[in-house]
């Protein structure tokens, strides 16, 4: 525990000394990331589905907010849906309006989670975002989770219909059946239904505890959530009659509770032992206030002592002196 808390502390220190080069290089990866999903997902325009073309974009997005990256990503996922076909694009456009509306309405600054959600789901590990977010973000972060979700059920069932949605069909309502499938992955999908349903409660219920007065508050809180996730998840996979993925849930709730595990060491290590419970006073009020100490170990500096030597720095500057007063350095032992 030690050796990890001593990590913990070379981590911080150099994020904070190289912090100008940090946090770009971490947007890189995320943007990189995204656009790779976004290509090997849909990506039907062959323009921008190239892999120099998503680091030419994470380099943009790196020196850009999260909300850049987001509004990047839009973009190309609108390219790419306008390359299937120009129905599904324009639901895809308006449904990102009405994301947009409601996400910089609520939580402009969780952009995080709805860029995270999607991949996260490319990665099958969702179940990590909610609990994060109610554990580093406030309430209204359960906004951006909510929009990420929204946005990777569309994007994954555009994806598994895509020969249906692409087919030029000779008949005169084609374009209104186009419109009706893509419509479909948004108000017919009875799992994303289910999986934004538990994300919402999930983020609520690990920010409610972790704000609670008790022992272990981040502990019970991201452990009460990964357990509501999996049950809930399960419970409702089987009455979809969806049981092939309940397997799924179980290892993705795992690896999540490791996640949170890390989550918490970085952000969140107390030493419940040192508790202290402090009272004090003013003309007004008595104060009961309850101290517990973060876990910290500081790196020893090493030095090393000479007796019975002279330093080399010492030595230098005799030998320098001895030199301009033109007299033996011996004679200054």
């Amino acid at each position: 525990m030690t050796t990890l808390l001593e990590l913990k502390e070379k981590l911080i220190r150099f994020y904070g000394k190289n912090e100008i080069y940090v946090k770009p290089a971490i947007r890189f990866i995320l943007a990189l990331f995204t656009f790779l999903v976004i290509n090997n997902s849909i990506g039907y325009m062959k323009l921008v589905s190239k892999t120099p073309v998503a680091v030419i974009l994470a380099l943009v997005c790196s020196m850009l907010p999260v909300n850049g990256l987001i509004a990047i990503a839009a973009l190309v996922v609108l390219a790419d849906l306008y390359a299937l076909s120009i129905e599904v694009c324009l639901v895809g456009l308006l449904m990102f309006a009405i994301i947009y509306f409601i996400y910089f309405r609520f939580s402009p600054k969780s952009g995080i989670n709805a860029v995270l959600t999607p991949v996260c789901f490319k990665l099958h590990i969702p179940y990590a975002v909610p609990v994060g977010s109610g554990l580093l973000s406030e309430a209204y972060s359960v906004v951006s989770v909510a929009c990420g979700t929204v946005i990777y059920f569309f994007i994954h069932g555009v994806s598994e219909n895509a020969s249906a949605l692409s087919d030029a069909a000779e008949e005169t309502d084609s374009s209104v059946s186009k419109v009706v499938v893509a419509l479909n992955q948004l108000i017919g999908n009875k799992e994303m239904y289910l999986v934004l349903g538990i994300f919402i409660i999930t983020t609520l219920i690990v920010y409610v505890v972790r704000k609670l007065d008790i022992e272990h508050s981040w502990t019970v809180a991201w452990a009460s959530g990964i357990l509501f996730e999996a049950i809930g998840l399960t419970a409702g996979y089987i009455l979809l009659g969806i049981s092939d993925k309940i397997a799924g849930v179980i290892i993705g709730s795992v690896i999540s509770g490791v996640i949170a595990m890390i989550i918490q060491f970085l952000f969140f290590n107390l030493d419940y032992s040192r508790t202290e419970r402090l009272q004090f006073e003013d003309d007004d009020y008595y104060y009961y206030v309850k101290a517990v100490p973060k876990s910290l170990v500081t790196e020893k500096d090493k030095q090393i002592k000479r007796f019975n030597g002279k330093s080399e720095k010492e030595r230098l500057n005799k030998k320098k002196f001895a030199e301009e007063m033109d007299i033996d350095e011996n004679l200054l032992d």
